[in-house]
């Protein structure tokens, strides 16, 4: 059965999930190899996955939250474990906030 209202990314969220797993891999790379955090091939990358992740923890935190109510009728311990999810996600989506504002303002 389709949802009544779906999730704002809908089927962008896999391309977009992506694109951040790439930005990561390169900006933790240059780190590897000796890369500042100031470095622009540190910071452009990581500024483009964390700007990414913002909304996509936002929408999964919604995917999960709708998740759990209509799982709590039919299985109670997965339900909330859904809730579960949905705090850590909301938790990544202050993270990610915070480090925007860290990395423009380094």
């Amino acid at each position: 059965m389709p949802e009544a209202s779906p999730a704002v990314l809908g089927d962008s969220f896999i391309y977009l999930s992506v694109v951040v797993l790439i930005c990561g891999v390169v900006a933790i790379t240059a780190l590897n190899f000796g890369g500042t955090l100031t470095s622009g091939y540190v910071r452009f990358p990581a500024l483009v996955a964390v700007g990414l992740l913002i909304p996509l923890s936002a929408d999964a935190a919604v995917r999960a939250w709708r998740s759990a109510w209509v799982w709590l009728p039919i299985d109670r311990p997965r339900g909330l474990s859904r809730f579960i999810w949905a705090a850590v996600l909301a938790a990544t989506f202050v993270v990610s906030v915070i480090a925007v504002f860290f990395f423009v303002t380094a």
